[in-house]
């Protein structure tokens, strides 16, 4: 099949479009009249079309040739056609966000499947087939753990088991090399319903651990564990390669793709990119602060409301002591980014990781942060626990998680209605309400949906149920202020959950008002309201 993923919607502005592809060969790509040629990786073939000459507030049916050739809609397509929907004046105040983290693909193993349960992402396509366009959402927000990397499908397994020249050193039950990082993205977007949704709808990602590997940057001693192996090398390297043409591109405006001097060099070779893309690779993932980095935050204005993406993961800053979320020119950035947000209605923060956790796990995460970095048997022993338990959100990293508290304060008494910060990874959903000091005047919410697609482990209800009773609050914050915990900077109040199982929530906006509801799938093609909270009473 010529066209081999794809098309997938990414940005959309008010006269621009960017659609992203992956072809079975070098070609041009062609979308209403706009085009692109590929570019080449490890062999594979893609293209980001930037398509130009849009009318603001208008609905238009798209399809996609290559050199010539008319190769989506699929012949076999059962799905409406797909749209590409700018924004305009009617338009500028009104926007309907869903999100979500943690989807694992389809499984053929019925043991699997019936752990895994009904992919909420799946279900809300079918449904969404059903509804017209009006109704259909403006943006999806995928909070990371798009692929796992780490845990692999059987089919998976069976597949890199099958390659003759693997590394022997590679191991068994992971992804390591660029081509099969190729196969898991095809595994994961391919399912019809998954397809023609990224199709129709644009779509923001940011990466997680698990497009990585589990616990990715929780600390030094994780990062110089890993670098220690024989085969780490050629997997952070295929990781962050493919994050970068899968995932980020497809971020970025036409402003900053003309910007982007990786990009252009990239899709301006002549033959296959892969030296460049591994240059980039080890650029992203040196422990640097500056211009020779990489920076995978971003932002989206849609209308009156802003969207600021931040990368809680390969931002890190852990060497000569260390222990930061993200470095001091790609922080400042973001405060740049939040503080312009004084003309919008609504500012939207979208992290992989939490901001605001289960309160006895948050006093956890700063404890152990203090013990961690002491010498000696109890550091030793404080980093076991943290790469153990997962202590690597924002709380785990106390000097970032006060200094985001106060840039989001700040936001708050800008002028902006709401401040959601819209999170994953945490395997339930709830939503909390944040009081900060000086009593802003924008509602400041945790958001978090996670897992869209994945099994629910036996502890995590009883874990999380119990981390967000009154009791195990009370009990952590006195031991924490025992431990040296300094006081928190931010209160915060669970208005809705924790639900449990897969989720996709709605984050509704109109005019100066927003609400967030969370669903779950009833069948492959409906889904059942379980919350729903008014951001702005």
């Amino acid at each position: 099949m010529p066209l081999v993923l794809g098309p997938i919607l990414r940005h959309v502005g008010e006269t621009t479009a960017q659609v992203w592809v992956q072809t079975d060969r070098p070609c041009t790509v062609e979308v209403l009249g706009s085009s692109a040629r590929t570019f080449e990786v490890a062999g594979f073939h893609y293209a980001l079309v930037g398509v130009e000459g849009l009318e603001p507030g208008t609905t238009t049916p798209y399809t996609v040739e290559l050199d010539g050739e008319q190769v989506w809609p699929l012949a076999t397509n059962l799905y409406p056609q797909s749209l590409i929907r700018t924004r305009g004046a009617e338009t500028a105040h009104s926007n309907r966000f869903i999100f979500g983290s943690c989807r694992y693909g389809k499984v053929a193993d019925p043991k699997l499947t019936a752990k895994l349960g009904i992919d909420a992402l799946d279900a809300y396509a079918a449904r969404m087939a059903l509804r017209p366009p009006e109704e259909w959402p403006d943006a999806l927000l995928l909070l990371g753990d798009q692929v796992y990397a780490d845990e692999l499908t059987p089919q998976l397994r069976r597949r890199i088991a099958g390659h003759a020249d693997r590394d022997p050193d590679w191991p068994d039950d992971e992804i390591v090399g660029y081509d099969e990082y190729v196969g898991l993205y095809r595994t994961s977007w391919s399912d019809p319903e998954i397809r023609w949704l990224l199709s129709t709808v644009p779509t923001a990602m940011i990466f997680d651990d698990h497009d990585i590997r589990d616990d990715w940057n929780t600390s030094a001693v994780w990062r110089d564990k890993m670098r220690a192996t024989s085969w780490w090398h050629d997997r952070i390297r295929a990781g962050l390669a493919s994050y970068w043409v899968y995932q980020h591109i497809g971020n970025l405006s036409p402003a900053d793709l003309a910007a982007d001097a990786d990009y252009r060099k990239i899709v301006e070779h002549d033959g296959d990119t892969w030296p460049l893309l591994v240059e980039l690779a080890d650029r992203a993932d040196a422990e640097t602060d500056g211009s020779k980095g990489v920076r995978f935050s971003y932002r989206w204005d849609l209308g009156a409301t802003r969207l600021i993406m931040i990368d809680s993961r390969n931002g890190r800053i852990l060497d000569d002591g260390e222990h930061l979320m993200l470095g001091e020119s790609e922080f400042t950035w973001i405060e740049e980014q939040a503080a312009a947000a004084g003309q919008v209605d609504h500012l939207v923060l979208g992290t992989s990781l939490p901001w605001l956790m289960p309160h006895a796990i948050g006093d956890l995460q700063t404890v152990n942060e203090i013990a961690a970095a002491r010498p000696g048997i109890r550091g030793r022993v404080g980093e076991w626990i943290r790469q153990a338990a997962d202590l690597e959100h924002w709380s785990a990293f106390r000097a970032s998680f006060d200094r985001l508290t106060e840039m989001i304060g700040r936001a708050a008494d800008g002028g902006p209605a709401s401040v959601s910060v819209l999170s994953g990874d945490v395997h339930h959903s709830y939503a909390a309400r944040a009081d900060l000091p000086g009593d802003p005047s924008a509602r400041v919410h945790q958001l978090t949906c996670s897992p869209v697609h994945n099994k629910l482990d036996w502890y995590i209800k009883p874990g999380f149920s119990a981390a967000w009773s009154r009791p195990a609050r009370a009990l952590a914050s006195m031991w924490a202020t025992s431990n040296g915990a300094p006081p928190k900077p931010v209160s915060w109040e669970r208005l809705a959950g924790p639900l449990f199982g897969n989720t996709i929530a709605t984050l509704d906006i109109d005019g100066r008002t927003a609400r967030v509801y969370f669903e779950q799938p009833q069948s492959a093609s409906s889904l059942a309201e379980c919350a729903r909270l008014e951001l702005t009473a």
